[in-house]
């Protein structure tokens, strides 16, 4: 006979056919964690590793992404374009790197530019902030045009930063939102975004609101004509607490 590890004469949690402390509830999956933070778990999705752009292509249409690939980063190759990966994927957790050119050039919006756009739609600013303002709605880590990020945890320009994100893909009945999008955001390991709930996909200079698309999308990197570089691209799919 198989060991009682659990309970069964418990109250049933609500919506489940478990009880409370239920010994026969599946077990969550093993997943190996990365060695070092930031290094990909064992269920991990690699977007870029270092190597190729094999896995991208031109946000414009169907033509190659033209970014500089070069020890095991990325570079932003201006007036090449957006570009996104060709996998897609609604809710996620997702880990990029990134770095800010070290020749500081410009201020404001000018300075280190660049974007990580969730399903091609919704921005986390990327931008070089470290002793740089500009409005506070387009600051390093803020979702663009929407809400600052609630701390600037920009670290000095040529450095390596970090995005950690929770994203939670909105919901569509026909024309009808029914949720919106959900996305906690740490930047540098800082907490910037708990469950923020965005207003809609990323404009410029307007207000943004939500109109229906398909419940996946790519990961999109933003071209604004500086020398911004990632790294270190990874996702896992979440698919919140489903059990069937």
């Amino acid at each position: 006979m198989a060991k009682n590890i659990g309970y069964g004469d418990t109250p049933t949690l609500p919506g489940t056919p478990y009880h409370v402390h239920d010994g026969n509830r599946p077990q969550p999956k093993v997943v190996t964690p990365g060695a070092t933070a930031g290094e990909a778990p064992s269920d991990a999705v690699a977007l870029f590793d270092g190597k190729d752009l094999s896995g991208w292509k031109s946000a414009a249409g169907e033509g190659e992404a033209k970014w500089k690939v070069e020890n095991g980063y990325m570079e932003v190759a201006p007036g090449t374009g957006d570009i996104r990966t060709k996998e897609e994927f609604g809710d996620c957790q997702l880990h990029l790197e990134f770095a800010t050119p070290s020749v500081v050039k410009g201020e404001s919006q000018g300075r280190g530019n660049s974007g990580v756009f969730l399903m091609g739609l919704y921005e986390i600013q990327v931008l070089d902030c470290y002793d740089n303002l500009t409005y506070p709605d387009g600051s390093t880590a803020s979702i663009y045009g929407e809400y600052p990020p609630l701390v600037n945890a920009c670290r000095k320009p040529g450095e390596w930063q970090s995005y950690d994100i929770l994203w939670k893909a909105p919901c569509f009945e026909g024309d009808n939102l029914l949720s919106p999008a959900l996305v906690t955001v740490l930047f540098n390991g800082i907490v910037v975004h708990h469950a923020a709930q965005p207003i809609g996909p990323t404009g410029h200079r307007n207000l943004a609101e939500y109109f229906p698309h398909p419940p996946v999308g790519p990961l999109k990197l933003q071209d604004h004509g500086d020398l911004v570089r990632y790294r270190n691209i990874w996702y896992r799919p979440l698919k919140g607490y489903d059990e069937g």
